[in-house]
């Protein structure tokens, strides 16, 4: 009996030693439900937080159990601060923003420490003319995944399918290495760019895509790849086989100097999607990238599909969240079920991706980080200017699809949720992290009117794992997981709600 009473008592010391820690900060009066934020990281040791409310911007300072150090007003900031970008190091971080002074949009940037304070005077990254208070969010700024190449670019449009687009190549202290501009124009009149990535060498690539007419799938894809030591670009057309495709997503795999491309794919115009179309492109032999594309059975089907939908449409809501490289060449590409509901406003794919000017060609608000409460799914107006009585957005099934080194699908998954909200879709959706063996997911879901953070696991083989309820946690504070951050390998920031304020917790596994 004694025996069986250690063995117990030990199997619960140390289910509580790998349980998770949860601090919250301190809600502050400046921080209403509408402040944009960021959460730039852990830097100097402290968790920094940007702020910002009308025309103030503070960056606050907090301690590892979420303990307000210092709240430091970036009184350097001129007025019409259009957009703000960080890229966090461990011992100080880059911040770099855009604002409008006359004709002129300035992109800027400082230096600041894991305090908040300055460590060099504001300096000009570039400057450029607008005609008008509709193009001037002007600037994108992307890193690569060590953070030691940054690209600033900008995109003029010159006519129905001509670009004009600038880059400028920094190295991680931000010393300018090569600038470019080139002219690109777009494979039909109703093309579309895809995400802009750096990778480690600091080559710089995007996909141009080609469509028939507005609001029609995709049926041209080329990979535009700039060298770093090139003043030229390379266009690599991809092979679509006949399929038309879905939105399309770009990766790099720095391990593998790869670029994986991944979309949804449709056989027929209008019909449902049929499978996920999926390329390695390799940097080193172009020539050795194959298409690994394969068709939904109904065993995946009736895995991804929601509560209400069928197996033929079982993929429509679907959209491809995450793509996921590791080191032996293996990748994982993770989606999601996402639609809405409106009587006044109805809601589908077709709106978002193809016939909203946010991807239509190319919008830098797309990328735009400041707004953070106000995602790909929260429209308080519908397209008339009219208030939405109730719009309901639901996000359910997340699918897991694991690729081997080879490229054939080795096995898939599904994270069960079923979750959905009124008129925000602030507090549903997920947050993912990797702790290097295992990919965790947080998210709420609604028990008794009350929404509880949960939390599952997958690992490299394929098996999930649903944690049990998380501990400690304060019932009147409600998580928006998808707007976090992973700032270590078990460690996370999530914004909350209380009330009509925002706060911050710290989560640690």
């Amino acid at each position: 009996m004694k025996k069986l009473i250690i063995i117990l008592l030990l199997g619960f010391l140390q289910m509580n030693s790998t349980a998770q820690k949860v601090a919250y900060s301190e809600v502050e009066r400046e921080d209403v439900k509408d402040m944009n934020f960021e959460i730039i990281g852990k830097v100097g040791g402290n968790i920094n937080i940007y702020k910002n409310v009308r025309n103030k911007h503070d960056i606050c300072i907090y301690d590892n159990e979420m303990q307000l150090k210092n709240r430091v007003s970036l009184e350097f900031l001129p007025d019409r601060i259009l957009n703000v970008d960080f890229i966090a190091y461990s011992d100080f971080s880059y911040m770099i923003y855009q604002y409008q002074k006359r004709g002129l949009v300035h992109c800027s940037m400082v230096k600041l420490n894991g305090a908040g304070k300055l460590m060099s005077d504001p300096v000009d990254l570039d400057t450029s003319e607008i005609s008008g208070p509709g193009d001037n969010k002007v600037y994108t700024v992307i890193n690569s995944d060590d953070k030691k190449k940054i690209i600033v670019f900008k995109i003029k449009r010159q006519g129905d399918k001509n670009y004009l687009i600038t880059s400028m190549l920094y190295d991680n202290q931000l010393a300018l290495l090569r600038k470019n501009t080139f002219s690109l124009s777009a494979t039909t009149r109703e093309g579309m760019f895809t995400d802009f990535l750096v990778d480690n060498d600091g080559d710089f690539f995007f996909g141009r895509c080609g469509r028939s007419g507005n609001r029609e799938n995709i049926n041209k894809l080329d990979l535009v790849y700039k060298q770093a030591s090139n003043d030229t670009i390379k266009i690599m057309p991809i092979e679509l086989s006949g399929k038309t495709l879905d939105e399309v997503k770009l990766k790099i795999d720095n391990f593998n100097k790869k670029v994986l491309i991944s979309a949804f794919f449709y056989s027929q115009k209008r019909g449902n999607i049929d499978g996920l179309f999926s390329i390695a492109w390799s940097k080193i032999d172009p020539s050795a990238s194959k298409e690994n594309s394969f068709v939904f059975d109904e065993a995946i089907r009736l895995e991804a599909k929601g509560e209400s939908g069928n197996l033929k449409t079982a993929f429509n809501d679907h959209f491809i969240r995450h793509v996921i490289p590791l080191q032996d060449g293996s990748y994982a590409v993770v989606s999601e079920l996402f639609y809405s509901s409106s009587r006044t406003s109805p809601w589908n794919r077709y709106d978002y991706l193809y016939g909203n000017n946010m991807m239509y060609p190319y919008n830098p608000y797309y990328y735009n980080p400041i707004n953070r409460m106000y995602g790909w799914g929260y429209f308080p107006y519908n397209r008339f200017g009219q208030p939405n009585n109730m719009t309901r957005y639901v996000a359910e099934n997340i699918m897991v699809f694991y690729f081997n080194p080879a490229g054939k699908l080795a096995w898939s998954n599904t994270i069960r949720k079923n979750q959905f909200d009124d008129n925000t879709d602030a507090f549903i959706s997920y947050q993912l992290f990797n702790t290097g063996n295992e990919i965790r997911f947080l998210f709420n879901q609604r028990e008794k009117r009350q929404l509880i953070l949960n939390s599952s696991t997958i690992d490299a083989e394929g098996k999930t794992k649903r944690q049990p309820t998380l501990k400690n946690l304060n019932s009147d504070i409600d998580f928006m997981p998808k707007f976090g951050k992973q700032i270590g390998l078990r460690q996370i920031i999530l914004p909350c709600a209380y009330k009509n304020y925002i706060c911050f917790a710290n989560m640690e596994f």
